[in-house]
Protein backbone atom coordinates (compact mmCIF):
# COMPACT_ATOMS: atom_id res chain seq x y z
CA UNK A 1 0.00 0.00 0.00
CA UNK A 2 1.03 3.35 -1.13
CA UNK A 3 2.01 5.88 2.31
CA UNK A 4 -1.82 7.16 3.98
CA UNK A 5 -1.67 10.83 5.37
CA UNK A 6 -4.25 11.26 7.91
CA UNK A 7 -5.98 14.37 9.56
CA UNK A 8 -7.96 14.25 12.29
CA UNK A 9 -9.18 17.25 14.15
CA UNK A 10 -7.61 16.16 17.45
CA UNK A 11 -6.02 18.52 20.34
CA UNK A 12 -1.64 17.96 20.38
CA UNK A 13 -2.17 16.20 23.09
CA UNK A 14 -4.25 13.17 22.85
CA UNK A 15 -2.21 13.05 19.12
CA UNK A 16 1.12 10.40 20.34
CA UNK A 17 -1.91 8.33 21.90
CA UNK A 18 -4.53 8.44 19.05
CA UNK A 19 -1.59 7.33 16.79
CA UNK A 20 -0.64 4.55 19.33
CA UNK A 21 -3.62 3.14 19.65
CA UNK A 22 -3.71 3.16 15.53
CA UNK A 23 -0.43 1.51 15.34
CA UNK A 24 -1.64 -1.26 17.52
CA UNK A 25 -4.74 -2.06 15.33
CA UNK A 26 -3.14 -1.74 12.24
CA UNK A 27 -0.96 -3.43 10.02
CA UNK A 28 0.32 -0.64 8.82
CA UNK A 29 2.97 0.90 10.68
CA UNK A 30 1.22 4.62 12.57
CA UNK A 31 2.54 7.13 13.49
CA UNK A 32 2.62 11.22 14.07
CA UNK A 33 4.52 13.03 11.05
CA UNK A 34 7.76 14.54 11.14
CA UNK A 35 8.44 18.05 9.33
CA UNK A 36 10.46 16.81 6.24
CA UNK A 37 10.02 12.81 6.42
CA UNK A 38 10.12 10.74 2.95
CA UNK A 39 6.42 9.10 3.50
CA UNK A 40 7.52 5.41 3.47
CA UNK A 41 4.86 2.50 1.48
CA UNK A 42 2.89 0.83 3.94
CA UNK A 43 3.19 3.46 6.68
CA UNK A 44 0.37 5.84 8.12
CA UNK A 45 1.59 9.42 9.00
CA UNK A 46 -1.11 10.94 11.37
CA UNK A 47 -1.07 15.09 11.30
CA UNK A 48 0.12 16.28 14.56
CA UNK A 49 -2.43 18.40 16.66
CA UNK A 50 -2.35 22.03 16.09
CA UNK A 51 -0.45 21.51 12.58
CA UNK A 52 -1.38 21.80 8.89
CA UNK A 53 0.55 18.39 7.39
CA UNK A 54 1.28 18.73 3.91
CA UNK A 55 2.58 17.16 0.74
CA UNK A 56 5.64 18.58 -0.66
CA UNK A 57 7.59 17.32 -3.97
CA UNK A 58 11.29 17.88 -3.43
CA UNK A 59 13.21 16.49 -6.35
CA UNK A 60 11.86 13.28 -7.29
CA UNK A 61 10.65 12.43 -3.82
CA UNK A 62 7.69 13.62 -1.69
CA UNK A 63 8.03 15.04 1.73
CA UNK A 64 6.29 15.94 4.65
CA UNK A 65 5.82 19.20 5.61
CA UNK A 66 4.33 20.51 8.99
CA UNK A 67 2.75 24.34 9.13
CA UNK A 68 1.91 26.53 12.03
CA UNK A 69 0.35 28.81 9.25
CA UNK A 70 -3.59 30.01 10.27
CA UNK A 71 -6.39 27.75 10.57
CA UNK A 72 -8.48 26.60 7.67
CA UNK A 73 -12.32 26.12 7.79
CA UNK A 74 -11.40 26.79 12.20
CA UNK A 75 -9.50 23.63 11.70
CA UNK A 76 -5.13 22.76 12.06
CA UNK A 77 -5.19 20.40 10.79
CA UNK A 78 -6.91 20.86 7.91
CA UNK A 79 -8.02 18.10 5.43
CA UNK A 80 -8.22 20.45 2.89
CA UNK A 81 -4.56 22.06 3.14
CA UNK A 82 -3.38 18.21 3.70
CA UNK A 83 -5.71 17.48 0.11
CA UNK A 84 -5.01 20.76 -1.27
CA UNK A 85 -1.22 20.02 -0.94
CA UNK A 86 -1.40 16.06 -2.56
CA UNK A 87 -3.64 17.15 -5.50
CA UNK A 88 -0.89 19.98 -6.32
CA UNK A 89 2.35 17.68 -5.84
CA UNK A 90 0.84 14.12 -6.66
CA UNK A 91 -2.00 14.76 -9.87
CA UNK A 92 -3.47 12.33 -11.11
CA UNK A 93 -1.68 9.54 -8.79
CA UNK A 94 -3.63 11.23 -5.74
CA UNK A 95 -6.25 9.21 -3.93
CA UNK A 96 -8.60 11.05 -0.69
CA UNK A 97 -10.67 9.34 1.33
CA UNK A 98 -12.97 11.41 3.21
CA UNK A 99 -14.77 9.99 6.13
CA UNK A 100 -17.61 11.25 8.61
CA UNK A 101 -17.28 14.50 10.45
CA UNK A 102 -18.46 17.91 11.28
CA UNK A 103 -18.51 21.07 9.22
CA UNK A 104 -16.96 20.98 5.18
CA UNK A 105 -13.34 20.52 6.12
CA UNK A 106 -12.28 18.36 3.13
CA UNK A 107 -14.85 19.08 0.48
CA UNK A 108 -12.84 21.72 -1.27
CA UNK A 109 -9.67 19.99 -1.17
CA UNK A 110 -10.93 16.37 -2.14
CA UNK A 111 -12.61 18.90 -5.19
CA UNK A 112 -8.81 19.84 -6.15
CA UNK A 113 -7.89 16.09 -5.69
CA UNK A 114 -10.75 14.82 -8.35
CA UNK A 115 -9.96 18.14 -11.11
CA UNK A 116 -6.44 16.97 -11.23
CA UNK A 117 -7.16 13.50 -11.75
CA UNK A 118 -7.25 11.85 -8.77
CA UNK A 119 -9.55 9.14 -7.49
CA UNK A 120 -11.83 10.30 -4.49
CA UNK A 121 -13.48 8.64 -1.88
CA UNK A 122 -16.59 9.84 0.76
CA UNK A 123 -17.78 7.60 3.73
CA UNK A 124 -21.77 7.09 3.15
CA UNK A 125 -24.08 8.65 5.52
CA UNK A 126 -25.63 5.73 6.57
CA UNK A 127 -22.83 4.78 8.10
CA UNK A 128 -21.40 8.36 9.64
CA UNK A 129 -21.62 9.21 12.81
CA UNK A 130 -22.12 12.83 11.87
CA UNK A 131 -22.35 13.42 7.76
CA UNK A 132 -21.62 16.72 7.30
CA UNK A 133 -17.72 16.89 6.14
CA UNK A 134 -18.58 13.79 4.05
CA UNK A 135 -21.88 15.42 2.97
CA UNK A 136 -20.22 18.49 1.58
CA UNK A 137 -17.75 16.98 -0.60
CA UNK A 138 -20.38 14.85 -2.22
CA UNK A 139 -22.74 17.93 -2.89
CA UNK A 140 -19.67 19.77 -4.30
CA UNK A 141 -19.30 16.84 -6.95
CA UNK A 142 -15.77 16.11 -4.97
CA UNK A 143 -16.58 12.17 -4.65
CA UNK A 144 -16.41 9.94 -7.09
CA UNK A 145 -17.78 7.09 -4.94
CA UNK A 146 -19.64 6.96 -1.96
CA UNK A 147 -19.36 3.85 0.11
CA UNK A 148 -19.75 2.60 3.64
CA UNK A 149 -17.47 2.87 6.25
CA UNK A 150 -17.05 -1.25 6.23
CA UNK A 151 -16.41 -1.73 2.57
CA UNK A 152 -13.82 1.47 2.21
CA UNK A 153 -10.73 -0.79 3.03
CA UNK A 154 -11.38 -3.42 0.48
CA UNK A 155 -12.01 -1.00 -1.69
CA UNK A 156 -8.29 0.80 -1.18
CA UNK A 157 -7.23 -2.65 -1.21
CA UNK A 158 -8.68 -3.75 -4.68
CA UNK A 159 -7.37 -0.25 -6.13
CA UNK A 160 -3.62 0.06 -4.75
CA UNK A 161 -2.76 -3.82 -4.19
CA UNK A 162 -4.39 -6.60 -7.07
CA UNK A 163 -2.75 -7.43 -10.38
CA UNK A 164 -4.41 -5.56 -12.18
CA UNK A 165 -4.84 -2.49 -9.64
CA UNK A 166 -3.24 -0.19 -13.02
CA UNK A 167 -6.50 -1.03 -15.44
CA UNK A 168 -9.02 -1.02 -12.29
CA UNK A 169 -7.82 2.60 -11.35
CA UNK A 170 -8.57 3.89 -15.18
CA UNK A 171 -12.01 1.92 -15.78
CA UNK A 172 -12.92 3.61 -12.30
CA UNK A 173 -11.68 7.12 -13.46
CA UNK A 174 -13.21 6.67 -17.02
CA UNK A 175 -16.69 5.68 -15.56
CA UNK A 176 -17.21 8.64 -13.16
Amino acid sequence: MPPILLVQHITPSFTKSFSKSLDDSCQMKVAVAVDGIKPIEGHIYVAPGDRHMLLARENADYRIRLSDHDRVNRHRPSVDELFGSVANHAGQNATGVLLTGMGIDGAAGMAQIRQSGGWTIAQDEASSVVFGMPRAAIEKGAAARVISLDDIPGELVNYFVTESGVNQRRARKESV
